[in-house]
């Protein structure tokens, strides 16, 4: 049971364009505060673009995203960096930086956003990997890892400032599926012990049935929303026949 249910990020009639092109199209929806919120589609539906932009990567065409009532494309100078150290980001391959240890990439955000003395960095840093069940690999190199431990390290290196939301683009892609199941035991380990939001980019159907709260599911016909909920009740109740086929691994000769 969640104990916070306020709306954490709210999306507004959000349009996405490049080069005058549509992508997404007058996107509305709420992210609620201490969930695990899936964003999902077919290929080219639009999942990598919508993130981009509640990151604050792009402006939106038209339309706001909202992160605790401020509007983070509008945001300039101070206020912008302010909303920037309510979110941590996790990017598909971790994007660690290879030439530094596992330390200096966590002590990264820190040294970056933080006047605190080097000590007390480290210690943070040693906190943050042990979160992740990192312990004792803070001197290793990313190269030294496994890929499920580089996404643990990229997820520590997310917590750094203590965010009130992580952003994770297809956290289990490249992982094999124990590792997987372990990574998403770790993602609902941290959204229970830290009331951490969690906003993720995913199409793997047996990491979303795990962890997600709720989903919404882009389509690349519509540019829009074509279902949202909590993914069992889509499976199961959906009257849209290709979001029971997507969720139930069907091709549409099955259905």
């Amino acid at each position: 049971m969640k104990q916070e249910q306020s709306e954490i990020i709210r999306v507004r009639n959000f349009t996405a364009a490049y080069n005058g092109q549509v992508v997404l199209d007058h996107l509305s929806f709420d992210v609620r505060a201490g969930e695990v919120f899936v964003i999902l589609g077919g290929s080219g539906s639009g999942k990598s673009t919508l993130l981009k932009h509640m990151i604050g990567l792009y402006k939106p065409a038209s339309g706001k995203i909202l992160i605790e009532g401020q509007d983070i494309a509008a945001a300039e100078g101070e206020e912008r960096l302010g909303i920037l150290k309510k979110f941590g980001v996790m990017y598909q391959s971790g994007a660690l930086f290879g030439s530094m240890t596992l330390f200096e990439n966590v002590s990264l955000p820190l040294e970056e956003f933080t006047d605190l003395p080097t000590e007390a960095i480290r210690l943070i840093a040693s906190m943050k990997l042990k979160q992740v069940g990192l312990a004792g690999f803070g001197d290793h190199m990313p190269s030294e890892l496994s890929g499920g431990m580089q996404k643990r390290a990229a997820i520590a290196r997310a917590m750094a400032l203590d965010p009130r939301v992580l952003f994770l683009d297809e956290p289990s892609a490249g992982l094999d599926p124990i590792t997987s199941a372990e990574l998403d035991e770790l993602i609902l380990s941290l959204a229970k012990s830290l009331q951490m939001t969690f906003v993720i980019v995913s199409h793997d159907l047996a990491s979303i049935f795990a962890i997600a709260d709720r989903v919404i599911m882009l389509d690349k016909k519509t540019k829009g929303i074509v279902a949202s909920g909590k993914p069992q009740d889509l499976r199961a109740y959906s009257d849209n026949p290709w979001v029971r086929q997507f969720f139930s691994r069907q091709t549409a000769s099955k259905t």
